[in-house]
């Protein structure tokens, strides 16, 4: 029960921490993670014994290492995938005004004919829900008696009973800074914060992190302590239960029809991702959503992998001066580039002085034109896969790049077994000091 309870909190502070978001690119087939298995197993029959730096800077080193080379994989995979086929061939999608509307082309790629488009206007957004409570004097003490309280939220037919302890001597914006970090914290689908009415009174509030209306109630979560297990009055005294803004949904026309939807981003027919930014100012203005042509959604993928490329640049260089052989990992990424530079340079590409890559993007489209086939991409191509290939690596043993020691090499010659290896270091690393 020990170690379950360790591991559950390495991997929270995993997620947390250094992979704040996972993406689909993140799963993987079994013939994959097979694949993974059988390079580290190939990597531990002939590695050395190294003694490792095991500082906390070298282990933040290493894992913000690995996340950033799976941010650049994951990069490149949304721009059309992994397959040298489908590469960069990701469809990009246009809205005539991202002040009402933004989208993005989430379908698996057109078929044949011309790409549907919408027009939209929208009338009211998506809300949540916020329950503010009584203004109370901040520097007061609490009028509650000195005990154990708790009290029930309700959210999404699921209960979730909160309990805290008031002491003697403590006021109200104690208790509301104590409240608010325990019902965020919970991540229960609430967010609570206190506010401030600058006469010295404060209140506690809290809102919804979804919106809209579901199964036919008028409300997404409500407060109460009538049969909470420890002593009522919570909900009373604070002001909980008042509701000072309902959740509505979203209303809007699709093409003229009539449509509501619980949140403002929704997808179309499983082939635009739709954000709702505003309200039609007047009624007819709508934003018409489509496809880019060829041409401009192309551009825009060697764009989004250039950010990517220059976002992954500029994290290895932070470690420059704490991690020298992180310059090592500069200096590879330098040379895959400058490996294509004549013909990078040729689609509108510059390099700048501190390993980046900048795009033109009107050279980049004026480079293409008459090329029907685009067969001149295939340096394109080819730079992409081996940056794609560079981070494969570097997720497979981010520990070549931190501070180590040689103790012993294998013996030449000889039949070694998989032993535990560098990724099993990496793997501790997570676990120091939990465990």
């Amino acid at each position: 029960m020990a170690y379950s309870v360790a591991l559950n909190t390495v991997y929270n502070h995993y997620l947390t921490t250094y992979a704040p978001k996972t993406t689909r690119y993140d799963t993987h087939k079994k013939s994959e993670l097979r694949s993974i298995y059988n390079s580290i197993v190939k990597l531990n029959k002939d590695s050395p014994l190294y003694m490792l730096d095991s500082s906390n800077e070298s282990r933040e080193f290493a894992v913000n290492l690995k996340e950033n080379a799976r941010a650049l994989r994951n990069t490149i995979a949304s721009l059309g995938g992994l397959d040298e086929r489908e590469m960069l061939g990701k469809k990009s999608a246009y809205s005539s005004n991202e002040e009402i509307v933004s989208a993005s082309y989430v379908g698996e790629g057109v078929t044949e004919g011309p790409a549907p488009s919408y027009n939209i206007e929208v009338t009211a957004l998506a809300s949540n829900q916020v329950n503010l409570g009584t203004f109370l004097p901040s520097d007061a003490r609490i009028e509650l008696e000195p005990d154990a309280y708790s009290f029930d939220m309700t959210i999404n037919d699921l209960s979730y009973e909160f309990q805290y302890s008031i002491h003697e001597g403590e006021t109200n914006r104690i208790l509301q800074d104590r409240l608010a970090r325990l019902i965020t914290n919970a991540e229960v689908g609430i967010t609570a914060d206190v506010l401030e009415d600058g006469n010295g009174n404060s209140s506690l509030r809290l809102t919804s992190n979804s919106s809209g209306l579901k199964g036919g109630r008028d409300y997404i979560f409500y407060a109460s302590d009538d049969k909470t297990s420890r002593r009522a009055g919570t909900i009373d005294y604070l002001g909980l239960d008042f509701i000072s803004r309902l959740p509505s949904n979203a209303e809007f026309l699709l093409n003229g029809e009539p449509h509501s939807a619980a949140s403002n981003h929704f997808t179309i027919n499983k082939t635009y991702e739709v954000t709702l930014n505003g309200i039609s100012s007047m009624e007819g203005e709508t934003a018409e959503i489509g496809l880019k042509t060829d041409l401009d959604s192309l551009t825009e993928n060697v764009s989004n992998l250039v950010n990517g490329y220059n976002y992954f640049m500029r994290s290895a260089s932070q470690y420059l001066d704490l991690h020298p052989r992180s310059g090592r990992l500069v200096k590879e990424m330098e040379h895959i580039s400058r490996h294509y530079q004549p013909e990078l340079e040729s689609f509108g590409f510059s390099f700048e002085e501190n390993g980046q890559l900048k795009l033109d993007d009107d050279q980049f489209k004026y480079s293409l034109l008459g090329d029907k086939d685009r067969s001149s991409l295939s340096t394109m191509k080819d730079f992409t896969n081996s940056i794609l290939r560079k981070t494969n690596q570097i997720s497979l043993n981010p520990m070549e790049y931190v501070d180590k020691t040689l103790v012993a090499y294998k013996k030449p010659g000889g039949r070694n077994f998989a032993t535990p290896y560098m990724t099993s270091n990496y793997s501790g690393m997570l676990f120091n000091s939990y465990c």
